[in-house]
């Protein structure tokens, strides 16, 4: 080419600058056009070898530019219609909005902050598949039919005692690893196996989530709230009190983003030594540090009083369904037990292909990956709100907290309700008997919205703040 512009259609024209590379000059140029509007939503674009013709480039350059755009959800690619410019959601503005919305349906919003969820655009679909082609075609026979270990498939608890040793300094026996489907499966069979022990009592953090505080509740346990500051839950208070078990989130607790101390790991840990207490350990995100490397598990200090608890749907995605338990040896029989004697919860098959993941070091290379796209999002939160609101909590996981100024919460979101975003209070979070200072905060879950929903959901988010 002798020049720079090629034009596409009529009018669009595609910017491939000198000395950004021909596939990636052409790659941003096509997010570009689709980000500004410039290539409307549902618009087919010519095929590889068409445009890569057109434009005096070899198809290869012209397929990868569509195939990462596609991962990262500009485009869309199927048999038959093409590869189109996929659809955004636009603002939903004010009340007439939600009086189009069908009665009683909970329409989500066009934008959302709120936290839990990791970016899903980013589930890596290829390196999955590949994985999943191998376990199938490596899997025996047996695991087509009906599951004789209640603790799940042997192939995936070894690779996993290898991955959490490693990666999260936890003793785990692949003998004492529990497979299940998430935490709340977790949690679940362990409050039964609490109530047969005759346990009345679990403590949480004084901020946490309210679907674990029910789940406790309703199989008979009692929630007794733990104060928490810049330090982490203050584990001191367990030292007197009735409960026979604690529930936290060391590394990152949730949600106020702070760090459990080491003197508070060490009581928390003294606490269950002394009274026989057992700790329940949330590591939802535990990979995913940014200012240091990783803290370990709380479970490596006393492997014999910590059940550990760890899931993919942060570092991968919900839908999966899977999770695991580090179960101490003296409870292991109580906790089979409780889950049957077939793993009714997981797929085999599932199962198989999150051990080949991990085992072809796929896993450890979209965590690096994951990470450091996190990371950028939580620096150009930071940059985007620096001189308006305050941020607090470590530089981890997927979630921020931000100090607004005194009056102005409720302002915030009803200018985000207006904006058709979706934010959340840090008091939502508040146990209903803790005692806490009344703090106007929101937690915003900067893993949640896709790539091409990045850029206009932080602008939401601005033109809400006071």
């Amino acid at each position: 080419m002798t020049d720079s512009r090629a034009t596409l259609g009529a009018d669009l024209h595609l910017d491939l600058s000198a000395g950004r590379g021909l596939r990636a000059g052409l790659t941003e140029s096509l997010r570009e056009a689709a980000r500004s509007g410039r290539l409307a939503a549902g618009t087919r674009l010519p095929s590889s070898r068409s445009l890569a013709a057109d434009l005096g480039i070899a198809r290869n350059t012209v397929a990868e530019a569509y195939a990462e755009l596609v991962a990262e959800g500009w485009l869309t690619a199927r048999q038959g219609s093409g590869t189109r410019v996929a659809e955004r959601a636009r603002p939903r503005r004010g009340t007439a909005a939600a009086a189009r919305a069908r009665p009683g349906a909970r329409r989500p919003p066009a934008y959302s902050l709120l936290a839990g969820t990791p970016d899903l655009g980013a589930f890596p679909r290829a390196a999955w598949l590949s994985a999943a082609r191998r376990a199938l075609v490596d899997a025996p026979n047996e695991a087509f039919g009906y599951a004789a270990d209640a603790r799940g498939r042997i192939e995936l608890r070894e690779a996993l005692a290898g991955y959490l040793a490693r990666a999260r300094g936890v003793y785990a026996d692949p003998d004492r690893i529990v497979l299940c489907a998430g935490f709340v499966h977790a949690l679940t069979l362990l409050a039964g196996v609490l109530r047969a022990r005759r346990v009345r009592e679990v403590a949480v953090e004084g901020y946490s989530l309210d679907v674990h505080r029910e789940l406790l509740g309703r199989a008979g346990l009692r929630t007794v709230p733990l104060g928490v500051d810049g330090a982490g839950a203050r584990t001191a208070e367990l030292a007197g009190g009735e409960a026979g078990a604690v529930l936290l989130t060391p590394a990152h607790q949730f949600p106020t983003g702070v760090a459990l101390t080491p003197d508070r790991r060490a009581a928390a840990v003294d606490w269950a030594r002394t009274t026989g207490g057992l700790i329940l350990e949330d590591d939802y995100d535990g990979e995913f540090r940014y200012d240091r490397q990783p803290v370990g598990a709380l479970q490596g200090l006393d492997p014999d009083r910590v059940v550990y608890l760890g899931t993919a749907s942060k570092s991968l995605a919900p839908g999966l369904r899977m999770g695991w338990m580090v179960v101490p040896a003296g409870l292991l029989e109580e906790v089979l037990a409780a889950k049957g004697r077939i793993d009714w919860a997981s797929s085999a098959l599932d199962q198989l292909t999150l051990a080949e993941f991990i085992r072809s070091g796929a896993y450890d290379r979209h965590v690096r990956g994951m990470r450091l796209r996190y990371r950028r999002r939580r620096d150009e939160l930071l940059a985007a709100v620096a001189g308006r609101v305050a941020v607090s909590g470590i530089a981890a996981g997927l979630h921020a907290v931000l100090d607004l100024p005194a009056g102005t919460q409720d302002e915030v979101l009803r200018a985000a309700a207006w904006h058709d975003l979706g934010l959340e209070t840090l008091s939502r979070y508040v146990h209903p008997d803790a005692e806490v200072e009344p703090r106007e905060a929101l937690v915003v879950g900067y893993g949640t919205p896709s790539t091409s929903a990045w850029a206009p959901t932080v602008a939401a988010l601005l033109a809400s703040l006071p």
